[in-house]
Parts: structure tokens; C-alpha cells; sequence
């Protein structure tokens, strides 16, 4: 498996041609690299303007590695290849590297640039991506790929440091300017305080740490808007030195190879770059190997997402609550991103009206900030009718009201960063448990807990920092033993709980809260707006009828619908057109298996649809309808015909775009199971297909659909101003953009 890296932006706040005197200072030895043994230049050239200057250099490490593996692999230095191309005109530098040795085994691909900053022609950008492909390596695979992971990973500090020490070294010997190429002269590198470039026996000394220098080409990174910002910043930003050379040496000692969490270049535009200085102010201490998994996660979202993606604060909460293991986080947080878009999650705080009876009765709510700057919510559990509530509101809308908290919750986590200059990416919350007792452990109560507890730990992970729980009551381990098997090992890690008035002695609550915000009803002296709460009249009691249709109505309040597609049966959905030049659009997410996606028109009517034609072989379709409008007796061509080119929609995949009607009449949105083509080089079917046909989960694909009509009089003609995609992540996203369609159009999200 090709395991990849991508780092991301790099800012020195110093022109390129004074990094670039830096960079070369790192030759023909450096006291920072002891590793490399040196160099040969294996070529050179140079445009006789000055302007191009192209080397490859043959780079040695001493690899420290026990005697038996060196036997083994019958090596004693390890070699690799690293060609710079210089532009000093474009002022850019290219840097490719791969492994000379074992590259029958072990692969080692690197791509670094050093670039003007696109906003400060003052200032130099360094990126860098890489990828490893460990084959074989004498049963050593596995080792090689951590060692070399881990080495990689303080490689790449390690080079941050060599390009700063050399800055301070030229300032230190008053050098702080160096001028820029200019054709007219025969070259520009003569600085007038000293030399930009060194001329081919200068190259020659280039090699040492050119055997460290790991560069990457930034045209491949996805990027975000924070290159721009102007946050302080260190003066050098990474390291030229290649650390995959450093991790492959240090992986032969060990019996192990070159490094294994390397990020892959993801597809994004030139503003849209993820900058250190950003990453750093906003979100945090990141190791390299967890910027890569960021900068990788993020650039699949803007694939996939045409620009609709989470904030990136958000995104690394989910890739925190799964260790960094970037597949089960984007598995989760996809999940999370249907599950907002079907229940209009991201609207939520501009919809959503608290019932009179939670303003009086719902002890709980916002009180200033902890000592780290995180936003306190304080609950007086306690104090709670929690059987009163659930049967007056019933167990969605007190869902509902949990889920505003906790949209409200990351507004001001936003708020915090700003304000106290520093990431603040999850909340406090302060349980008072007083009064606790039998009747908290009502059944229907406890499930309407429980099925809270699981939709927030789904879609709200990491942004609880801390739980203070105090005053415990004696019934409180039976109320913790029914709730903890439903919180995630990393959450209960955050829970301290304080039983009687230990919270008031040393450790207790004052190491957290600061005293003068500490509320009246715990000994402070401040003043706290929660509720008292108190018992729930039974008169604001409603029936079980009530609450269950007032439940159905809040949760089937989405503009979206849920359909079933099989083998052979696929779900359509009719549109009547009255007038010609109406706009047909469409907005759909495939939950599960392939689809492929038509559009029909027909002058007749179809038959009454025919629902789920299957059930008569056993196959039904829950959690989704499936309708057919096209009788088997139709003939394309003859009574309905294609009017899009059928486009194929993988799982995962979210799909936007619209139809300018020719003909008034009927138009199909059809979905249809996608069948994958069998293997080209035989007519004999695959294992696979064979086993797939024996399962008939295989063959049911899930589909979430809206689509709307816009009248001929009320389209003005441009397809840029639809707006009928309501999919955007609003609370989640800076940015939200909507389909930019032509004439007939469907963008694929994958």
C-alpha cells in the first residue's frame, strides 16, 4: 500500500533569493545532517543568461543500522537521486528526490518547491509532498513502515531548524539582502553583500544536505484561504533537507524502511492553500504526519464537496476522535455531513424556537468561560423534572433543543479563538447533580438520554473539553452504569466527578473556573441565569398520540426524501412541465452503492406509480421507497425518450445540477442500480461478481433526493443564479457555493 504525505504551506518571512542563499549554505556538509557522508554532482547546467540552473546530485547516507541487517541486505550506504531546478526569474525552486538503493523494494517519491508567496513577493513559500511504497524489505515491512513514520515525522522539524539556522547565520554576518535576477546583467547572484547562487564548484558542495532536503511541489497541495493570513509568524517556515532520506536510513538501522503516513496531492486551487502560521493560530500544536491527514481529508471533502465543506476546525474533530486514521474519520464524518443535510442541522440555531415550557423548566445554559477560555455550559441535572419534559415535549424536540446547545456551543468556540488569540475547539461543562435521585431513572427518561448521548457522540465529536460533575448522590453509579457503555472511551477520560462539597477544597472546582465566576448556587459569588427548573405542571402534559405525531413532524421536516434502489428495480420521480423553458434541478447524495442517474421525457402519462415490485421475491425496501413509472411495455425512442446523457454516481457522491426544459410534457428522474462491467480481458465472470449475485445487500442502493421546478417566467437565464440547492453547510462551512450550471448539468461531489 502507497502511503503519502503532504505538508502544508511553509511561510519565511524573507525574500526568496535571500532563503534561497540559506538553502545553499546547507553544502557540501552541514553540521545539523551528521547522517550524510556527502555528495557527488552527477550533472549540471546552466542558461547563459543565468537564469535556469538545473543539477543532479548523487546523494550518500551512513546508515547506523546493526551489522546482521546490513549483512542482510548486503548494503553499507544508502544513495538517492535528487535533481533542483532553479527559475530565478520565475523565482522558484524544484526539488524531486527518489531512493537509488533498494528501489526494487522499498520506492521513495518526494516533490518540494520554494515559491514567492502569491499575497507578499517579500516572503517565500515551501511546500512538500511524498509518497512510500514499501514492497519488500527482507520480512522487515511492517517495522520499516513505523520507524519510518516516526523518523520521517521529526525529519521534517529538523529541517525547519537548518533552514533558520542559516538564515541567522547571514544576518548574524549583516547579509540581509541579496538583489533579484535581472536579465539585462549577465546575472543577478552577485549580491552586494553576498553571493545568491553558487556557480557549479559551489553545486559540487551542495550535496551533503541535499541528501536531507525533502521538497515538494505545491501545485498539488489543497490549499485554503488562511495562506493569507499575517498572524506572527517564525521567519523560516520548513526545511529543504529531505527527511524521507533521513527516515529510510534511520529505517535500515532498525531493520526497517523509509516512512509510512505520507500525504497524497489533493486537487484544490491556488487560494485555497492551508498555511503552518494558519494551522498553528486556529487550530493548533499539529504533528507533520497530523497536518497530512488534514490537508487530505480537507482536499477529498473539496473533490467531493464542490467548496460546500465543513470548517476545518470541524474536520479535524472527527479525524481527533478516531486517532488520525483518515479512512474510519472520513467515514464518520460523511455520515455526519448526511446526517445535517437531511435534517437541516446547519440552519438550526436561525429555526429553531425554544418552547416557553425549556425556557421555564430546562435547567441548563451558557455562563461565561473556564480558565483555558473554553465556553462553560452549566446543567443543574439535579434540579431537572426530566419526566416532566420528556412528556410534554416528547424525546425529539429535547433532542432537538441538545442539538442547538451544541450548535450554539461551536459558534462560540469560533468566538473564544478570536477573542483570547489562541485555538479554543470544544467547551466546559459543569453537571450539578444535588437533588439526583429514583426518579431520574425513569425508563422513557433514560432512553431519551441515551439516544441523545448516541446522536452528539455521532455528530459532535471532540468538542467536549471537560466534564465537571459535582455533588454526586449515592444514585448515581446506577445512573452512570446505564449511560457509560454509550460514551466514547476518549470522552469519559475528560470526566471528573466531585461527590458531597469535595469540589470546593484544593483540585476541585476553582483549579478550572476562575473564583469570581464560580455560580452563587455552588458558593460563588456570581451571579447565574440558569433556571431554577422545578416540576412540570402536569397540565402542560400532552398525550402519547400528540407527542409521537409532533415527533414524526420535527423529523420529517427536511426538504429531502429517501429512496430504495435494486437490481433491476429502479426509483423514479415525476415531473409534470406545463410551459417550455423551465428549469428542472436536482440535488441528491448517494448513501449507499453505485447509481446510474437519467432524465426522460414522454408526451403520455404514466400509469399509476407501482411501489416496491419486489416484495413479491422476498426483497423489500426499508428506510426508503421505490417507485417506477415507466411501464416494461415502453419503448425508448418510441414513447419516452433520453434527454441526458446517463451519468454514473458512486457511493458517497453528491450530485447537483438542473435541466432547461425543450417540451412541456413529463420528465423522469430516474436512478437506476449500476452494474459493474465484468472484467474485460475474459468473458468468464469475476469471483467477486459471482459472490456479489449471492447477496442480496449487494444489489440495494440508498439515494437522499430534492428536486424543484423553476417557472420559465422566473428564470432570467443565467444557470449561475440557481439557487435551489439547499445542501450547503452553513454553520459548518465559511463558504457555501451553489451548482454552477450550464444549460443542462450535473456537478458529481466524490
Amino acid at each position: 500500500m502507497v502511503q503519502k504525505y503532504q505538508s502544508p504551506v511553509r511561510v519565511y518571512k524573507q525574500p526568496f533569493e535571500l532563503v534561497m542563499a540559506a538553502y545553499e549554505r546547507r553544502f557540501p556538509t552541514c553540521p545539523l545532517i551528521p547522517m550524510f557522508v556527502g555528495s557527488d554532482v552527477m550533472s549540471e547546467e546552466q542558461s547563459e543568461d543565468g537564469c535556469m540552473h538545473n543539477i543532479e546530485r548523487r546523494c550518500k547516507l551512513d546508515v547506523d543500522a546493526p551489522r546482521l541487517l546490513k549483512r542482510i541486505a548486503g548494503v553499507d550506504y544508502v544513495y538517492f537521486i535528487q535533481r533542483n531546478s532553479l527559475n530565478r526569474h520565475e523565482r522558484t525552486l524544484h526539488i524531486e528526490s527518489h531512493n537509488e538503493t533498494f528501489s526494487n523494494r522499498v520506492i521513495i517519491h518526494e516533490l518540494c518547491c520554494y515559491s514567492v508567496h502569491p499575497e507578499n513577493e517579500a516572503w517565500t513559500c515551501f511546500e512538500q509532498s511524498a509518497s512510500l511504497d514499501i514492497k519488500s524489505f527482507f520480512g522487515f515491512e511492517s517495522t520499516v513502515e513505523k520507524i519510518a513514520m516516526k523518523q520521517y515525522a521529526s525529519s521534517i522539524k529538523k529541517g525547519k531548524e537548518i533552514i533558520e539556522y542559516y538564515l541567522k547565520q547571514l544576518e548574524d554576518e549583516g547579509i540581509t539582502h541579496v538583489p533579484r535576477w535581472c536579465p539585462s546583467g549577465p546575472s543577478a547572484s552577485s549580491a552586494t553583500s553576498s553571493s545568491s547562487f553558487p556557480s557549479s564548484s559551489s553545486a559540487n558542495n551542495n550535496n551533503k544536505a541535499l541528501a536531507a532536503p525533502t521538497l515538494a511541489r505545491p501545485t498539488e497541495l489543497p490549499i485554503t484561504p488562511s495562506i493569507s493570513i499575517t498572524a506572527p509568524a517564525d521567519p523560516a517556515a520548513s526545511t529543504s533537507t529531505s527527511p524521507l532520506q533521513d527516515s529510510l536510513a534511520l529505517a535500515c538501522k532498525e531493520g526497517s524502511s523509509p516512512p509510512s503516513s505520507l500525504n497524497e496531492p489533493t486537487a484544490g486551487t491556488p487560494d485555497d492553500k492551508l498555511d503552518a502560521d494558519y494551522i498553528k493560530r486556529y487550530l493548533g500544536d499539529l504533528t507533520p504526519l497530523q497536518e497530512s491527514c488534514l490537508i487530505r481529508l480537507r482536499g477529498w471533502l473539496q473533490e467531493t464537496h464542490k467548496g460546500k465543506i465543513p470548517k476545518d476546525e470541524h474536520i479535524l474533530r472527527f479525524l481527533r476522535a478516531r486517532d488520525f486514521n483518515m479512512e474510519k474519520a472520513r467515514e464518520i464524518l460523511c455520515q455526519s455531513l448526511t446526517w445535517r443535510k437531511q435534517h437541516q442541522v446547519d440552519y438550526l440555531l436561525e429555526t429553531w424556537s425554544c418552547p416557553q415550557v425549556l425556557h421555564d423548566y430546562y435547567t441548563g445554559g451558557w455562563h461565561h468561560h473556564d480558565k483555558d477560555g473554553r465556553p462553560l455550559y452549566i446543567l443543574r441535572l439535579g434540579q431537572m423534572d426530566t419526566k416532566g419534559l420528556v412528556r410534554a415535549l416528547g424525546e425529539e424536540s429535547l433532542l432537538r433543543h441538545v442539538l442547538s446547545i451544541n450548535e450554539e456551543g461551536l459558534r462560540r468556540c469560533e468566538e473564544n479563538t478570536k477573542v483570547f488569540g489562541r485555538p479554543i475547539s470544544c467547551w466546559t461543562c459543569l453537571v450539578d447533580l444535588e437533588g439526583l435521585n429514583m426518579r431520574h431513572l425513569w425508563r422513557p427518561g433514560v432512553k431519551a438520554l441515551l439516544r441523545i448521548i448516541e446522536v452528539v457522540e455521532a455528530n459532535y465529536p471532540e468538542t467536549l473539553g471537560r466534564l465537571l460533575i459535582l455533588r454526586a448522590p449515592r444514585v448515581f453509579p446506577v445512573l452512570w452504569t446505564l449511560v457509560s457503555p454509550f460514551i466514547d472511551e476518549n470522552t469519559r477520560k475528560k470526566f471528573l466527578i466531585y461527590a458531597g462539597n469535595d469540589y470546593q477544597g484544593p483540585g476541585g472546582l476553582v483549579d478550572y473556573i476562575d473564583k469570581e465566576i464560580i455560580p452563587d448556587f455552588l458558593g460563588g459569588d456570581c451571579m447565574c441565569e440558569v433556571p431554577e427548573g422545578g416540576l412540570v405542571p402536569k397540565s402542560l402534559y400532552r398525550t402519547p398520540e400528540e407527542l409521537e405525531n409532533e415527533d414524526i413532524r420535527l423529523w420529517t421536516e427536511t426538504i429531502y426524501q429517501s429512496a430504495s434502489v435494486f437490481k433491476g428495480a429502479p426509483h423514479e420521480v415525476l415531473v409534470e412541465i406545463i410551459d417550455a423553458s423551465s428549469v428542472i434541478t436536482w440535488d441528491f447524495d448517494v448513501c449507499k452503492g453505485d447509481v446510474v442517474f437519467n432524465i426522460y421525457h414522454s408526451k403520455r402519462a404514466p400509469q399509476p406509480p407501482r411501489k416496491d415490485p419486489l416484495a413479491g421475491h422476498g426483497i423489500t425496501s426499508p428506510g426508503g421507497n421505490n417507485v417506477q413509472l415507466i411501464d416494461k411495455s415502453w419503448l425508448l425512442g418510441q414513447d419516452y425518450s433520453m434527454v441526458e446523457s446517463p451519468l454514473t454516481c458512486k457511493e458517497g457522491e453528491s450530485v447537483q445540477g438542473s435541466h432547461v426544459t425543450r417540451w412541456p410534457g413529463f420528465y423522469i428522474l430516474q436512478w437506476r442500480f449500476h452494474s459493474m462491467p465484468a472484467c474485460a480481458a475474459t468473458n468468464l465472470p469475476r469471483v467477486d461478481d459471482v459472490l456479489a449475485t449471492l447477496q442480496v445487500s449487494s444489489h440495494k442502493c440508498k439515494v437522499m433526493y430534492y428536486t424543484e421546478v423553476l417557472g420559465s417566467e422566473d428564470f432570467r437565464g443565467s444557470m449561475t443564479s440557481l439557487e435551489s440547492s439547499h445542501s450547503g453547510f452553513s454553520q459548518l462551512s465559511a463558504t457555501t457555493t451553489t451548482s454552477s450550471q450550464s444549460q443542462s448539468s450535473s456537478m458529481i461531489s466524490r
